[in-house]
């Protein structure tokens, strides 16, 4: 700002310095010249024109006036007190207020009844669109390793509050390697067994063994029918839907090595109102197979 200050007065002086010419006695009074001759030409000693004079005057006004009132004079904080700080809340609080006539009747509005909202249902399609078809895909028909979020499979249950709960906090789906426990041997006798469990061709001999190993070790998150445990996020084994495929490599795979899975938690990126837009509209891609069928 001492920079800025002084640049100031110095243009100021250059400008009203400027504004007296010196010229000799002698010259031509109506012929003020300042002697240089050029290819003929001779330059005049005559100060600006007013009209071009008074826009630099008008320049320097607009700039005390604007140091004036904005900050960054040291801690002067200005006379109406701006700051950007200031401006950018003041636009937050203005487009809160478009967000609470749009969004904001969402609020207090049961999941099944947004749902039934045409209006709602395209809203909570672009915020879907903007945070969750990168993983989801763009119908929600998943891909390998997320979701399929159109049919009624669901790890956590399908329900609106279920929805909205994993919206909320997230998901950490965890499933240990089973490898170094079972064995190799007990890898392949699983996985045939879970084959079986799916009506697919197996191994009948082998699966008779994995049954064995799946009720001593897979029962207690799959649960004795293999049909999972939605309190733990254990998917269901007997209705060949298979979040990261089921033949019978990949099923080995995954029972050797184990899966992780995180759904992360949106409540710290999306207004509560979003939050259940989005969910009215998940929970409306999985009743269409319901109204299908």
């Amino acid at each position: 700002m001492v920079l800025t200050l002084a640049n100031l007065g110095l243009i100021a002086w250059v400008l009203f310095a400027n504004r007296k010419v010196a010229v000799d006695d002698q010259a031509d009074p109506e012929n003020k010249t300042t002697g240089h001759v050029y290819d003929g030409i001779q330059e005049y000693d005559n100060p600006l024109p007013r009209w071009w004079f008074m826009l630099f005057v008008g320049t320097l006004i607009f700039t005390a006036i604007y140091l004036a009132v904005y900050p960054g004079l040291g801690n002067f904080k200005g006379l109406r007190g701006w700051t950007s700080v200031n401006q950018l809340e003041a636009q937050q609080a203005k487009a809160q207020e478009q967000f609470d006539d749009t969004f904001g009747k969402y609020l207090d509005m049961p999941i099944e009844q947004i749902a039934e909202s045409r209006e709602a249902l395209k809203m909570g399609a672009r915020i879907f669109a903007n945070n969750c078809a990168v993983c989801h895909g763009a119908d929600g028909g998943g891909n390998y390793g997320f979701p399929n979020l159109t049919d009624n499979d669901w790890l956590y249950g399908g329900t609106p509050e279920k929805i909205l709960e994993t919206i909320h906090e997230g998901r950490q789906g965890v499933m240990p390697p089973q490898g170094p426990v079972i064995g190799e041997e007990g890898v392949k006798n699983a996985a045939e067994y879970v084959l079986a469990m799916n009506g697919l061709e197996h191994n009948a001999e082998m699966a008779a063994e994995g049954k064995k190993i799946f009720g001593t070790v897979c029962m207690a998150c799959h649960g004795m029918d293999g049909k999972g445990n939605q309190a733990l996020g254990a998917p269901n084994l007997t209705d060949n839907i298979w979040l990261y495929g089921g033949s019978r490599e990949q099923i080995q795979h995954t029972i050797r090595g184990g899966r992780q899975n995180q759904m992360p938690s949106q409540k710290d990126k999306l207004r509560e109102d979003k939050i259940r837009l989005v969910a009215a509209y998940v929970y409306s891609l999985s009743r269409q197979e319901e109204v299908e069928q």
